[in-house]
């Protein structure tokens, strides 16, 4: 696997979980162990650096030995304040670093290339996002650092948080993946209820992972 070197990573762990039923979500048992672990043994190899976008105490995440970020800005503003903290962490801590390579903490399937593939469409201020046969999957992403003063700009200023509804006013680009062999998952999987993480522990078993 290679390593983008360049990149920072961020788990985005900053949700409120209420379709799970209240609580850390990414904290949720799946296969004995917690959800995020599962998606920080997936994602972590392909990235330089890492951290967890997350409003919670920082104990909880105590295990990863990661930094832990809350937002830079307030009122649960959703993703794309996750976005621009990892934004802001990673222009600090890593001089130098261009892109931000984000996912979320509830999808245990997420591809092992996610990083490389989102790489090769990607351009000094280009967004690349992914698309799966399920769907659009905007929070999978990789993102210029370049941007982060125009991201901060719009989350003070406009009416909407949808993450598209920024990124469409930069160029930006979809990038396809598909399940990494015949009866595989789809690589972005959410588990968001409860019957989601249920069907998760069933594919987690039929994928002998």
């Amino acid at each position: 696997m290679t390593v983008a070197t360049g990149f920072g990573g961020l788990v985005l762990a900053g949700g409120l979980s209420r379709r799970m039923g209240g609580g850390d979500k990414s904290m949720r048992s799946l296969g004995g162990i917690p959800m995020i672990a599962r998606v920080i043994d997936r994602f972590a190899p392909q990235v330089g650096a890492l951290a967890i976008s997350a409003n919670t105490s920082p104990e909880t995440f105590a295990a990863y030995g990661v930094p832990v970020l809350p937002d830079i800005v307030a009122g649960h503003a959703g993703p794309l304040a996750g976005v621009v903290t990892g934004m802001a962490w990673l222009a600090a801590a890593r001089a130098g670093s261009t892109h931000l390579a984000t996912v979320a903490t509830d999808a245990p399937f997420l591809p092992s290339d996610l990083v490389a593939r989102l790489a090769e469409a990607s351009a000094p201020e280009r967004i690349v996002l992914a698309r799966s046969a399920s769907g659009r999957h905007p929070v999978f992403g990789l993102w210029p650092v370049a941007l982060r003063e125009d991201l901060r700009h719009w989350l003070a200023t406009s009416d909407t948080m949808k993450v598209l509804a920024w990124v469409q006013r930069h160029d930006f680009v979809w990038c396809d993946f598909e399940p990494e062999r015949p009866g595989a998952p789809d690589p972005f999987f959410n588990a968001n209820t409860p019957e989601e993480l249920a069907e998760a522990e069933a594919l987690l078993h039929g994928a002998g992972r």
